[in-house]
């Protein structure tokens, strides 16, 4: 079997002229055949008509004597008789059986044909062509023979015969000139991909700033330079994601890290008494339940991104799951003299996991009571929106600048008014709360008022068929 492959090292616009040329060369082909067609209608058509006329002409002359098969000699005969056979018509008289027995004009140059009916039909001899057309001669209802009239389609075959060298001749040079042209316009259209080519090969993982910015007609070409540099845009906004993700990973692993080291050395420098020994103690678990709550964050994330977070929807009564999360933080809520509140819609039945569900809600009224001032306020409310379930978490407190409230979901994010109430925290709380969210088909939000309160919304549609859940 013979093998094609090094048809796949052909350059593109090689291959785009290869096709141009090939579709050219069958137009052409196509076209020049047709235009013959038509032409050899015509002629033949013309013919016909010259053929009808003669032959009208050469019935006139007919004998009508003794049934006689032969053209009369009349006076006027002569003349018509030249002016026939200058205009190249060959005349003759045939019996049934094909014995041709008058005639005039080079009728004897044309192929014999005996006819069954009248009508028009083409024979040949050595390669020359006539159009020729029968007409019964009739006596007492009888035919006796026939009148045949022919015309040479020399004309045709002349036509057929340059218009096959001409082609053959002005093709290689048609499609020389095609293919140049070809080549050049396919090599120009193909410029912007050489473009992306050495762009993408200039392009590394430490320098993606490099941009096509091409600037030609918003063809295909174009669509696709515009493509290729909006994904160079996200892959650079990805990298740096990443790369800030790991710095500020590595930045939070290091804190707590350098505590317990520090805790360590400063220890065992000299004696302790037990008391000292335990605070100590106590420090360092204070500082090893940061990197577990920090790994597990880290893991959580990273299955996430993976697509490896096991879940299983469920129907989940949002109104219990939201009652059991505000009992649970309701004695660290009291501890700081802070009212939680919550108005809560019954039967709110949403589509979700209820352990991941629980981390969300559960982190969100967490963040609530942490970072409200004693004596404040913070409200767990709900509602229900044609097909979607809406929680808000309300508190009260110094509330969160504009500035920051896109980033608040990034991960390691902490806005400035956490860091200066001094609240422990690796900024990946909300991060894990958006992609639960996400991951639920829903969204989070949070609108903020300085000096008053702060808000998030979470969004999560309904369940399907809530009704039998209950």
């Amino acid at each position: 079997m013979i093998s094609l492959k090094w048809l796949n090292h052909i350059p593109v616009r090689i291959k785009l002229t290869a096709w141009y040329l090939l579709l050219l060369g069958l137009t052409l082909g196509g076209f020049t055949g047709y235009l013959y067609f038509r032409l050899e209608r015509k002629i033949i058509n013309q013919a016909d008509t010259a053929l009808q006329i003669a032959g009208s002409q050469s019935l006139v002359y007919l004998s009508d004597k003794n049934n006689a098969l032969a053209f009369a000699d009349k006076p006027s005969r002569q003349n018509t008789v030249q002016r026939l056979i200058e205009a190249g018509f060959a005349v003759r008289l045939i019996t049934p059986q094909g014995k041709i027995v008058d005639g005039f004009g080079k009728y004897q140059e044309v192929p014999l044909w005996i006819p069954s009916a009248s009508g028009y039909t083409r024979v040949a001899r050595n390669k020359a062509d006539w159009r020729l057309i029968s007409q019964p001669v009739i006596r007492q209802g009888q035919i006796i023979g026939w009148l045949q009239i022919a015309k040479s389609l020399e004309a045709l075959e002349e036509i057929s015969d340059k218009l096959s060298a001409e082609l053959l001749f002005l093709l290689p040079f048609i499609l020389i000139f095609a293919g140049c042209g070809g080549l050049f316009l396919s090599s120009r259209a193909l410029q912007p991909i050489s473009q992306i080519t050495q762009t993408a090969q200039a392009i590394s993982a430490i320098d993606l700033a490099q941009r096509l910015n091409y600037k030609g007609a918003k063809d295909e070409v174009g669509q696709l330079a515009t493509t290729f540099d909006q994904m160079l845009e996200r892959l650079q906004a990805g990298f740096e994601r990443e790369q800030r993700f790991t710095a500020d990973a590595a930045h939070e692993l290091r804190t707590p890290l350098t505590v317990i080291k520090g805790r360590i050395d400063v220890t065992r420098s000299r004696e302790r008494t037990p008391d000292e020994y335990h605070q100590t103690l106590q420090d360092l678990e204070q500082e090893v339940d940061r990197l577990i709550r920090l790994s597990n964050g880290l893991l959580l994330l990273a299955r996430i991104d993976r697509g490896q977070l096991p879940f299983e929807p469920l129907p989940v009564d949002l109104n219990n799951l939201l009652e059991v999360i505000v009992e649970q933080v309701q004695y660290a809520a009291e501890l700081q003299q802070i009212k939680l509140l919550n108005n809560l819609t019954p039967d709110l039945w949403v589509q979700g996991d209820p352990d991941q569900l629980t981390s969300l809600f559960l982190n969100l009224v967490d963040n609530a009571v942490k970072y409200t001032p004693q004596g404040g306020v913070v409200w767990v409310r709900s509602n229900l929106h044609s097909n979607v379930v809406q929680v808000m978490i309300i508190n009260t407190g110094v509330g969160i600048s504009k500035e920051h409230l896109p980033h608040l979901f990034e991960r390691f994010y902490r806005a400035d008014s956490a860091r200066s109430q001094g609240k422990s925290g690796a900024g990946l709380g909300l991060a894990i709360a958006h992609e639960i969210a996400r991951l639920h088909g829903g969204t989070i939000t949070a609108d903020s008022i300085p000096n008053k309160e702060t808000t998030f919304t979470v969004t999560l549609p309904i369940a399907q068929h809530s009704g039998l859940s209950h």
